[in-house]
């Protein structure tokens, strides 16, 4: 009995590795990024948005601020981390009772951290009041920064 034992002990052990191996082949030790066949996964997320009144040539908010004058033009960067073969991101300007003064969508393939801007401004200057921008990733809000536009 105890030769049995041994063999079964062996022949597990084996089969054990066997199956570990195969896994590991067949990508079932992979992070969850990537599928079996090999190509990456879409995985993009919203980090961070900000508003001001400028951007510098990296895409990122020079004077951050939610208080604007009429005459300004308003910026917001969007932040986003992962790749991404192809995403869209939208942004939706309102004012307070919800009417949407501005909307546009950019397609983007982020291969790692990115920055986005989107803008509005008005030739006759924006009303006074509260406002807000809406961010969605393909179609789904994922973030929304409040904004005051107040006279000079």
């Amino acid at each position: 009995m105890h030769g049995t034992r041994s063999w079964n002990s062996v022949a597990a052990l084996a089969l054990c590795a066997a199956l570990s191996l195969g896994a590991a082949a067949c990508g079932g030790d992979r992070a969850g990024d990537e599928t079996a066949a090999g190509t990456v996964t879409d995985a993009i997320s919203v980090t961070d948005v900000k508003l001001g009144k400028g951007i510098d040539a990296n895409m990122r908010i020079t004077d951050e601020t939610d208080d604007f004058a009429p005459m300004d033009r308003i910026h917001a960067v969007v932040s986003t981390t992962g790749t991404a073969a192809s995403a869209t991101l939208t942004a939706r300007w309102t004012f307070e009772d919800g009417q949407v003064v501005d909307e546009t969508t950019q397609s983007i393939a982020p291969t790692g951290p990115a920055n986005t801007e989107f803008h509005i401004s008005q030739a006759n200057g924006l009303p006074p009041g509260n406002y807000r921008v809406t961010i969605l990733l393909n179609g789904t809000e994922v973030e929304t920064e409040e904004f005051e536009v107040k006279r000079p």
